[in-house]
């Protein structure tokens, strides 16, 4: 007998194949051109540059696990400018690319309108995205719509919905008809106002991601100039720390910007104003295993883990020992001089110096 072609339900996971939108994929040197293509045409008074001097100017805390945005040495490149990673606890600089998967309606297509100036516009915010993650991001999924604002606040809530109740778990029978009478709501509200694409397949293509690729994050992106583009977040650690980003630019060119004329919508109050999908999986939160390794980038040393589940100079700093653990793990050895990553061994400290060296510096007092 033939197979069976999958059908599209709002209860059941769907896959990528089923989805009709077009996806264009920019790779690694597009991501780079990008970045330089950005570099090149920033203004002096630019409010992301702007915002990364501030950054540099506040005095960092001598934490090996919490978020820092580090830049304390050179000019304004991305190869000067450390993140320390959510996942593994390095300390790594924002110049690594990653490849974007564009999904858009096909009539863009055939306007031959270009998916560059769509990641060109959330650039620098992609660029932290990425380099929050040591792994787990070097693909970043991007939907791109026609909503208006408050279409995408009723889409938003709707996935938070769907994500909460019934993604990998049996959805309760006065659930199902609410999410059922908000499906078909979006649905009629979106074929009225002639938007592209249909919801349908923005909540088909949008669960198949997350079912299929687990996506530390993904973007639900819109081209009207009156809205915003929403950033998902698949799991609590992985949204950005508000101690860091609570004057984050709100990437709107008007000087008096304020949080509700934002072009996306960044999390710059944590995860109080983070989009979370709650995700479950056989029934429950998936869970994340945070660690703190070796700053060496090709050591696969562990110093300790915590799992979670998603519940809302010119000279080498030298290296000292600190407490070891009672499990039995690797110590590790803290560099002396900015004491904000970890090594294994001298050995790695040593290899890892070409790098760390330009962001080694003696902390503020």
């Amino acid at each position: 007998m033939p197979r069976r072609q999958p059908r599209y339900s709002i209860f059941s996971p769907p896959s990528l194949s089923m989805s009709e939108l077009v996806k264009t994929t920019l790779d690694h040197d597009s991501t780079d051109m990008l970045i330089d293509k950005w570099l090149e045409h920033r203004t002096p008074h630019d409010s992301y540059h702007d915002w990364f001097r501030l950054v540099r100017d506040r005095k960092h805390a001598h934490s090996q696990t919490k978020q820092i945005i580090a830049w304390n040495k050179g000019t304004f490149m991305p190869e000067n400018v450390f993140c320390r990673t959510v996942d593994t606890g390095r300390l790594i600089p924002l110049d690594r690319t990653w490849t974007t998967h564009v999904y858009h309606h096909q009539s863009m297509q055939e306007r031959k309108r270009s998916m560059m100036p769509v990641v060109f516009t959330m650039l620098p915010e992609l660029m932290l995205l990425r380099g929050m993650h040591d792994s787990g991001c070097d693909e970043i999924f991007i939907i791109v719509t026609d909503l208006k604002r408050q279409e995408m606040d009723d889409v938003t809530e709707y996935f938070k919905l769907v994500c909460r109740h019934s993604f990998g778990q049996t959805c309760k029978p006065s659930m199902e008809r609410r999410i059922q009478y908000e499906h078909m709501r979006l649905s009629h509200t979106l074929i009225r106002q002639r938007r592209t694409p249909c919801f349908p397949q923005i909540d088909l293509t949008l669960r198949a991601i997350l079912h299929e690729k687990q996506p530390r994050f993904l973007v639900l992106f819109s081209h009207q100039t009156t809205s915003y583009s929403q950033i998902f977040f698949t799991h609590s650690s992985y949204v950005p720390d508000e101690d860091i980003f609570y004057d984050y630019p709100t990437g709107c060119p008007n000087p008096c910007c304020t949080d509700d004329c934002e072009m996306i919508r960044f999390p710059r109050r944590g995860i109080e104003s983070a989009s979370m999908l709650k995700i479950k999986r056989k029934g429950r939160h998936r869970r994340v295993t945070t660690k703190q390794m070796c700053n060496w980038i090709d050591c696969d040393v562990c110093f300790y883990e915590e799992t979670s589940a998603n519940t809302s100079g010119s000279s080498e700093g030298s290296v000292i020992s600190v407490d070891s653990p009672t499990d039995g793990r690797i110590a590790g050895q803290t560099c002396s001089k900015c004491k904000l990553v970890k090594y294994c061994s001298p050995e790695h400290q040593r290899k890892d110096w070409d790098e760390h060296r330009r962001v080694c510096a003696k902390p503020l007092i």
